[in-house]
C-alpha cells in the first residue's frame, strides 16, 4: 500500500513539474505571433468569398461549428458569435471588399487569446488563391507553450482552409 501511495505522490509531483516548467517556458514566448497559410482552389475568388462571407453557413461546412449569429450593429459594424466545439466567441467583421480581402477580429477579451484574421482572395490559374493570415496574442502562459510546441500556430488555420477545400469537394493541403 505504501509503494502505490508513493507511485502516486510521484506520479503527481511529475505532473506538477512539468505543467510549471511549460508555463515558464511560456512565459518567456512573445504574446504576439503571425502565422500565414494558403490553398488553391479551382473557384473564383468571388465564389470562395462567398461562401466565407455567408457566416450562417459555416456549420455546414465547417464540423468544429454548431452555430453562428450574426448582428448588425446600428453604426452599420458586422458582429458574428460563433458557437463551436470551443465554446462561444466573438468576432467583428472589421474589414469587407467583396470577393478581395476580409478581416475578422476577436471581440472577446477573456479567452486567453485574441487577435485577428486577413483573408485575400486571389486569381491564380483560373482559380483562386485563398490566403489567411492570423495575428494573434496568446496572453495564457500555458496556452503559449501548447500553441507554440504541441499543436502550432497554423492548426486552426489548417483545419479552417481544409474545411473549405471539402465544402468545394476538392482536397488540398494548405501551405
Amino acid at each position: 500500500m505504501k509503494i502505490l501511495v508513493l507511485i502516486i505522490v510521484v506520479v503527481i509531483a511529475a505532473i506538477i513539474l512539468l505543467v510549471g516548467v511549460a508555463a515558464l517556458i511560456g512565459s518567456r514566448l512573445s504574446k504576439s505571433h503571425t502565422a500565414t497559410r494558403s490553398i488553391f482552389l479551382r473557384q473564383s475568388p468571388q465564389n470562395v468569398y462567398a461562401v466565407i462571407r455567408d457566416f450562417t453557413a459555416a456549420p455546414a461546412w465547417r464540423s468544429d461549428v454548431k452555430r453562428v449569429e450574426v448582428q448588425t450593429q446600428p453604426d452599420g459594424k458586422v458582429r458574428l458569435r460563433e458557437e463551436g466545439k470551443n465554446g462561444t466567441v466573438n468576432y467583428e467583421l472589421a474589414e469587407d471588399v467583396p470577393g478581395k480581402r476580409m478581416v475578422t477580429r476577436i471581440l472577446d477579451t477573456d479567452l486567453g487569446y485574441s487577435g485577428k484574421w486577413t483573408y485575400v482572395f486571389a486569381p491564380e490559374n483560373g482559380g483562386a488563391r485563398v490566403t489567411i493570415t492570423e495575428d494573434g496574442e496568446v496572453s495564457n502562459a500555458l496556452f503559449r507553450f501548447m500553441s507554440r510546441y504541441v499543436f502550432g500556430h497554423t492548426a486552426t488555420l489548417d483545419a479552417y482552409l481544409s474545411s473549405l477545400a471539402r465544402r468545394f469537394g476538392e482536397d488540398t493541403t494548405p501551405q
